[in-house]
């Protein structure tokens, strides 16, 4: 979010090359562990009993994310602009929802139990990643820490 004048704006930030190095690709695996133990925190019906299975559970979530997510974001996106957006959420619903399938098939114990809790689950995730990404985008990645400057 910028400022301007006494106007916020959102801005697109594409991938940058940091994003891509260990360091990067780390911060994101934190961020999505963060993410998912916050949820299954809060989330009653979200459950993942083990550190083994959140670490697991947070390296599934990412490879479904990355790979399979784009693409039903691409197939559905004239739903998604028909629902000005909404739809997204039922999107990561069903990532979360399939993360906790691959999970089982692997033994590990990451259940999501319905879709209230995958869709309050999702949300809760959505929402700490995006504040958590945004962090450490400044404080981590960035060239220093920021210190609160919307700039």
């Amino acid at each position: 979010m910028r400022r301007q004048g006494r106007v916020f704006y959102w801005e697109w930030r594409g991938p940058e090359p940091r994003d891509f190095g260990i360091l990067g690709l780390a911060v994101r695996f934190l961020v999505n562990v963060a993410a998912l133990w916050f949820a299954q925190f809060l989330i009653r019906g979200f459950d993942i009993d083990s550190v083994p299975a959140l670490l697991f559970g947070a390296a599934i979530f990412g490879a479904v994310n990355a790979f399979i997510r784009p693409v039903v974001a691409l197939c559905s996106c004239l739903l998604t602009c028909a629902t000005l957006g909404v739809f997204t959420l039922i999107i990561n619903t069903a990532m979360l929802a399939l993360t906790a399938w691959i999970a089982g098939g692997f033994g590990l114990a990451f259940r999501v139990d319905g879709f209230r809790a995958a869709f309050l689950g999702a949300l809760v995730i959505s929402i700490v990643s995006t504040v958590l990404s945004r962090w450490a985008d400044r404080q981590v990645l960035g060239d220093g820490p920021d210190f609160g400057a919307w700039e």
